[in-house]
């Protein structure tokens, strides 16, 4: 296929998907769960506002929000998902309410006959639509209302200081006081009324909840629908076509052309200043990495003695959701950062020289990065504990959405970060692109990843303070799908292309033919593949459908990863001075692994509707998110380092017994803290869902239990081997960056840039 035909296709799946994805963003904002002006019984009376429980979504987002259980099936692992722990709780305070009404005794004592009696009356109770859209009031009878007291009840206790729930509040990992205020916690208390109700009610005119019937518990009704099991066969039969027409597509069009340079092209290459700036990322980078796993240490602990860490009362100034917050963030930014320094040392390498200010710009750009970082961390702080009222701590402390928690203001200041990143990108390609060279199509690629970057974390700021939970989740799966999951892909397939063209091992137009392919086959199914999140969120069934035939695409890219990796093994391998390459090139074999492995067959476990009904919220979920966040985007992160440090210390000879064993403990730290802990128990916990239901997989009874316990100590083993593999990293970067100095060389002004050489010039006779 022809470069101009790639160019094409490319242009006609990002518009064609856009397209599909702002229409039926349209329909979830209008097709979203309502928030009533009022709550009101059947007289009229106000329970409680609509404002009540849009500033209870807003207390729960300060203290952790998605960091402390979950909401729909998003956000954290050790607390339950509330709206399952909700519904379970009115079900049985109903159930037995109706049993001592009518038969003296309560509903457990009943006769199977009495019990699906009474469970057919409950299920006709809670699904009825009561929501008057003409008034904009919800309705409901005085016994539901009963129930909310009751469990409202039950969360002040839990979340306050009720002495009798102790032990629950440690299963749970929720510090004493988590909330200081009666008037604060009956406000969240209607936010998991009005999360839960959507969970039970059907739409108007559907015989579905507003959540697809997510959460499953058979005893209120919330069974699979129809089309749960409909788009998961055809994801599946749309998953075996496109791994067919990928196979064929592939062996037709993938043109390779591998070189075998006698000497190392960048061997003499010039180090300018700016690239020579670049070097304290990469500190910042090893520092975030130890605290993100020290973090993750205590988090990990939490789910074990939820109150402190052995012993040591930790929980009152460090809880569980601000160490999982911290541990999720710091993986974000200190991937970022390695790859958004990667891109600034390569731009101005293509020409040799900075324009003017680069070094600079650089330099106020790591500024900037030191103070969102630091603020947003501390920001949270002060938003979990309280210290701050519910608008300041929109701005600046504790958003509550999982991967996107910093403050608006943080994310403001980071999002003018990334555009200033994407000029200091812009302002030494430009000129070269404009030159018209060979080179051209790869670059234009590579700034359009550098823009994406930058617009697509913009997303995290479409959604407000009080924005309906449904629509949020709609923008926020755009930062976390689009721009972590796609983009950031994007970006570094066409990274690793052009960094083997500076080796000199590929040619310019077939790795730039490779690069447009791998686009187009990825984001074919990687933008609309964003909707997978999106099933159980409030959505019209329409999203799960394109979710689910799309997010099956995702998976077929992958199926050619066992090529590539052998591709780059084999470029690895074709001349004697790419030794020096040995570890960089590693860790891009370990990508291969890990796209394959947590991103291929972890990610596709949990993504057909039906497993995603069983299986959202469990721990499958962390099994596919640390083997792809770390394996995938971290691994690939650590290469494009090693990459860069090559380079900038050419001449010097590396500890190669300390970058090996750094090499294989993190691997082998991942494998096994994902194989002995979390999978076991995320299969454990999706029996427990399909047998009794969401509320029980995720319970302190199931969870707590001593196998179940077990297999969370098992954890420890590949924690300690990955903790030493993130120390000896720290090590090598600090002995070769600190210890040994080396200053940037000038350039010889009449030398050509290598990327520009005519290749013959270097090739083996």
């Amino acid at each position: 296929m022809s470069q101009k035909k790639l160019w094409i296709a490319l242009s006609a799946v990002i518009l064609f998907s856009f397209a599909v994805l702002l229409y039926y963003g349209n329909q979830i904002y209008q097709k979203a769960p309502p928030v009533p002006e009022n709550v009101v019984n059947s007289s009229g009376t106000v329970l409680f506002t609509g404002q009540d429980i849009k500033d209870g979504q807003n207390i729960w987002q300060s203290i952790g929000g998605q960091e402390i259980g979950t909401v729909w099936g998003h956000g954290a692992y050790v607390a339950p998902d509330w709206t399952a722990d909700y519904l379970h709780r009115e079900a049985q305070f109903l159930l037995n309410k109706w049993s001592q009404e009518n038969h003296g005794v309560d509903f457990e004592t009943l006769t199977a006959d009495e019990k699906a009696s009474m469970e057919s009356r409950l299920q006709t109770f809670l699904r009825e639509n009561t929501y008057d859209e003409a008034s904009g009031n919800l309705i409901i009878d005085n016994e539901r209302y009963e129930a909310f007291q009751h469990l409202s009840d039950h969360y002040s206790g839990l979340f306050m200081d009720n002495p009798e729930l102790d032990k629950l509040r440690s299963s749970y990992a929720i510090a004493k006081n988590t909330i200081k205020s009666e008037d604060r916690m009956h406000k969240m208390s209607t936010f998991f009324f009005w999360a839960s109700w959507a969970c039970v009610t059907n739409r108007p005119g559907e015989d579905i909840t507003y959540t697809h019937n997510w959460p499953p518990d058979e005893q209120i009704g919330n069974v699979p629908t129809s089309d749960l099991i409909l788009w998961t066969g055809f994801s599946i039969i749309m998953l075996l076509i496109g791994i067919g027409i990928m196979i064929f597509l592939q062996a037709r069009t993938r043109e390779t052309e591998i070189l075998r340079p006698v000497n190392d092209p960048l061997m003499n290459q010039t180090i300018t200043p700016s690239m020579w700036a670049v070097k304290k990322y990469f500190w910042v980078v090893n520092l975030l990495i130890l605290a993100q796993v020290l973090l993750g240490v205590i988090t990990a602990h939490y789910s074990v003695e939820g109150d402190g860490f052995y012993g040591i009362d930790i929980a009152s100034f460090i809880p569980y959701s601000i160490t999982r917050t911290w541990h999720v963030q710091l993986a974000i930014f200190w991937i970022a950062t390695s790859w958004l320094a990667t891109g600034l040392y390569i731009a101005p390498s293509l020409s040799g020289r900075d324009p003017k200010y680069q070094k600079t710009g650089v330099n106020v750009l790591f500024v900037a990065l030191l103070i969102v970082v630091a603020g947003s961390l501390i920001g949270q702080w002060f938003g979990v504990m309280q210290r701050l009222d519910l608008v300041n701590n929109f701005w600046f402390g504790h958003q509550g959405y999982e991967y996107v928690d910093l403050g608006r203001f943080w994310q403001i200041l980071l999002v003018v970060g990334l555009f200033l990143w994407l000029g200091l990108m812009m302002r030494p390609v430009l000129p070269i692109i404009k030159k018209g060279t060979s080179e051209k199509g790869l670059l234009i690629l590579f700034l359009i990843s550098c823009a994406a970057i930058a617009l697509f974390y913009a997303a995290g700021l479409m959604w407000g303070r009080t924005t309906n939970l449904a629509v949020a989740e709609y923008w926020r799966w755009w930062v976390v799908h689009l721009w972590v999951e796609g983009f950031f892909e994007v970006f570094a397939t066409v990274v690793a292309a052009f960094l083997f063209v500076r080796l000199g091992l590929l040619g310019i137009k077939s790795a730039t033919n490779n690069v447009l392919f791998a686009t187009v086959i990825f984001l074919s199914g990687g933008i609309l593949g964003t909707f997978h999140h999106l099933y159980f969120t409030g959505t019209p069934t329409a999203v799960m459908a394109i979710g689910a035939t799309f997010s099956a695409l995702e998976v077929v890219p992958l199926v050619i990863i066992g090529f590539e990796a052998y591709h780059n093994y084999r470029l690895s391998k074709a001349t004697e001075w790419l030794k020096d390459y040995k570890w960089p090139i590693y860790f891009l074999l370990s990508v291969a692994f890990w796209n394959f492995l947590g991103a291929g067959i972890f990610g596709f476990i949990i993504n057909p509707p039906i497993a995603l009904y069983y299986m959202q919220g469990l721990n499958t979920t962390p099994v596919h998110g640390h083997a792809a966040l770390f394996g995938v985007y971290g691994m690939l992160g650590i290469g494009l380092i090693l990459f860069v440090l090559r380079s900038m210390y050419r001449k010097h000879k590396w500890n190669d017994k300390l970058i090996s064993f750094t090499f294989w403990t993190l691997n082998i730290g991942l494998l096994l803290m994902v194989v002995l802990s979390l999978l076991p128990v995320g299969l454990m916990q999706t029996v427990a869902s399909v047998k009794e239901g969401m509320w029980w997989a995720r319970s302190a009874e199931f969870m707590q239990q001593p196998l179940l316990n077990v297999f969370k100590w098992l954890r420890t083993v590949g924690d300690t081997i990955f903790a030493i593999g993130s120390i000896t990293l720290f090590l090598f970067v600090y002995q070769l960056t600190i210890m040994k100095k080396r200053k940037p060389t000038e350039r010889n002004p009449t030398e050509r840039n290598p990327i520009e050489r005519n290749p013959a010039e270097n090739i083996e006779k």
